[in-house]
């Protein structure tokens, strides 16, 4: 779930992705993930994506604050996302919350994680 998340995530160009394992702390979820966005268009937009794509792959997704953009949070049930603009972000600090779990920030994908193309057989190889 959280590779998917962050994956998506990543795709739709959030910033300062954060993953805390709330998993010892809390039975509402394994895992909280925070990502900024750079304005409210932005931010509703990641979490739209990010509400299909968790559909697309059988997960449940609950939002709230859609309409406004400035703070949408998604119970994806294992998992708990908050998308902020940063102003939003700053202000609620979230992170000092659960200072004490442990975090990582989201590891982008490697650059050209993309397949690559078969080389092309040498005339002696074809034979």
């Amino acid at each position: 779930m959280v590779r998917l998340v962050t994956a998506q995530l990543e795709d739709d160009k959030a910033q300062d992705v954060l993953v805390i394992d709330v998993s010892r702390r809390t039975a509402m979820a394994d895992y909280m993930i925070l990502a900024s966005g750079t304005s409210q268009r932005h931010v509703a937009a990641m979490a739209q994506h990010l509400i299909e794509k968790l559909k697309k792959d059988g997960k449940r997704a609950l939002a709230e604050g859609m309409a406004q953009g400035d703070w949408v949070a998604i119970d994806a049930g294992d998992a708990l996302i908050h998308l902020f603009r940063p102003e939003v972000r700053d202000f609620y600090r979230l992170e000092e919350i659960w200072q004490d779990a442990p975090t990582k920030p989201a590891k982008p994908k490697k650059a050209g994680a993309t397949k690559k193309p078969a080389k092309a057989k040498t005339t002696a190889q074809r034979g």
